[in-house]
């Protein structure tokens, strides 16, 4: 209170108490005031209690609308291929010696073991390192999140498939159940974590738990330390232990828009029918006692005429007081187009996917197109980013340790210390517009030192010892066989030192003065 407020209260305490009053409700932000055009949102319930009473349905109904509908299964395929792309997140290993340069030969060792772990990383030998990857990402951006457990050495009844013996088994969050608390084990929803917060370990159903063969009370669960999972999930807020999937802002705007899809495809239909009626009209002289006897039954009721249209036709049996109608839907509804764009827009950005790749809609000018993909493709980095560390990056770290545990990849000696699993993990690059632009500032850049011929191979998605080895037998089979061409550097001054005569020993020295003589 200040001292008017003090002053008032000791006269007319009533007054000073209205007083404060309203300076409290003045006080308040406009948007936390309620009023009849805004309703109230007082829930602030903990980030588990909000996961845990709707993750599971969020859950099921992203899947259904990736099963059922065009556009949201589009919008996550946009998303994974621009996070995770064809052939994955790119690692280009960089162990460093002790004076900070790479160890090309560990890295050459560690490189040619993990292609060789990528035919199988996983423990069903079905997919491949970079699909693995694509369907984690699925799993991860529909579901909210995903797991994977880490077996790495002699592993019963498991046969790793790769000479370093390290699998992953990828789940979907459905093994880890929501509703299983064990407040004596501080777990909360199937996570276990210490006093400060940190997982510990994770509860697991040894099958799946949709089956209807698969226990799904506590003797069905399975304890696996929390440094042996992987879990990916889609956090909004701290003290947030399970994921919720990408759709949940936007499910309601969707659901509307394939229930209206839906319904004026039907209207488009029923017009493209050309349905047709007749009208009677009593008031105008039409009387069912008018019909021939021979549009009548035996009991003198009017039988159905079958009047079928066909081009040209002239209809010549209507009884007076008769006529034909069409029925007229007015369809397609020509607002159509702009109310969908207007509502893929906002579907898109709530999902963090570019409108122009959802709603495949490329009208724009090149400005606006590059001025969207730039702005847009921070949102994939960051995707891209979040998904490095929970998985591409622990998954790298455990390979290189059994690597060496298991004596297929031994660490050299001079190796420093700590740099042994370095690497350099490679997103998506932002697709070139123009090309022609686009390759000339990255030839500045690296001339300029301000990027690695290794980082541009990577980011146009391919593998740098690759491109060596396949540039360097080409241009073995080139030299060979006597071509020369423009992309080999070395060979552009052929043609040009070859055009010059070589000196001559026996030829007579010139005479300065013939520059200088008449007609010169």
């Amino acid at each position: 209170m200040n001292l008017i407020d003090r002053i008032v209260g000791a006269f007319d305490p009533m007054k000073g108490l209205q007083r404060a009053q309203a300076r409290r409700a003045l006080a308040l932000y406009e948007g936390a005031k309620p009023s009849k055009q805004r309703r109230p949102r007082t829930d602030n319930s903990s980030p588990d209690t909000l996961v845990g009473g709707g993750a599971a349905a969020l859950r099921a109904h992203a899947r259904y609308l990736e099963r059922n509908h065009d556009l949201s299964r589009g919008a996550l395929r946009v998303l994974v291929n621009n996070v995770v792309g064809p052939a994955g997140i790119a690692i280009e290993p960089q162990p460093r010696r002790a004076d900070g340069s790479i160890h090309t030969e560990y890295a050459t060792a560690l490189r040619i073991a993990f292609r060789d772990w990528q035919r199988a990383p996983e423990v069903t030998k079905r997919y491949r390192w970079p699909l693995a990857q694509r369907l984690m990402a699925y799993t991860w951006l529909r579901d909210g999140e995903c797991m994977a457990q880490e077996l790495f050495g002699p592993t019963q009844f498991l046969n790793h498939g790769t000479r370093v013996p390290y699998s992953l088994e990828i789940v979907e969050p459905d093994f880890v159940p929501l509703d299983y608390d064990d407040l004596s084990r501080n777990t909360r929803q199937g996570i276990q974590c210490n006093t400060w917060g940190e997982a510990t370990g994770f509860w697991f159903y040894k099958g799946d738990p949709r089956d209807g063969q698969v226990r799904t009370d506590s003797s069905g669960l399975k304890f696996v330390p929390a440094d042996r999972v992987l879990h990916l999930a889609m956090l909004d807020r701290l003290h947030q232990r399970r994921g919720v999937s990408e759709f949940a802002s936007v499910i309601t705007r969707i659901e509307d828009l394939k229930d209206y899809e839906e319904s004026e495809r039907i209207a488009a239909k029923v017009a493209a029918s050309l349905t047709a009626y007749v009208k009677r009209s009593a008031e105008a002289g039409y009387a069912p006692d008018m019909m021939p006897e021979a549009r009548k039954d035996e009991h003198g009721n009017p039988l159905p005429r079958d009047l079928r249209m066909q081009p040209g036709m002239i209809l010549d049996s209507l009884l007076v007081g008769e006529e034909i109608g069409l029925i007229d839907s007015n369809r397609p509804n020509p607002n159509l187009v702009g109310w969908r764009s207007g509502q893929l827009r906002a579907f898109a950005a709530g999902i963090g996917a570019s409108y122009s790749s959802v709603s495949r809609d490329y009208d724009g000018t090149y400005s606006a197109q590059r001025q969207e993909l730039v702005e847009q493709w921070v949102h994939y980095a960051v995707l891209a980013d979040e998904f490095v560390g929970m998985c591409v990056q622990p998954v790298w770290e455990r390979f290189v340790q059994v690597a060496a545990l298991s004596g297929v990849v031994p660490m050299p000696p001079d190796v420093q210390p700590g740099t042994h699993d370095d690497a350099m993990f490679i997103a998506q690059s932002m697709p070139w517009i123009d090309p022609v632009k686009e390759a000339v500032a990255w030839e500045k850049l690296v001339q300029a030192g301000f990027a690695s011929e290794m980082e541009v191979i990577r980011k146009r998605g391919a593998n740098p010892s690759d491109v060596i080895e396949q540039a360097d037998a080409f241009r073995r089979e080139a030299e060979r066989r006597g071509l020369i061409f423009s992309s080999n550097a070395a060979t552009k001054a052929a043609p040009l030192a070859a055009a010059v005569p070589a000196p001559d020993d026996e030829a007579p020295p010139r005479d300065p003065e013939e520059d200088t003589a008449p007609g010169k």
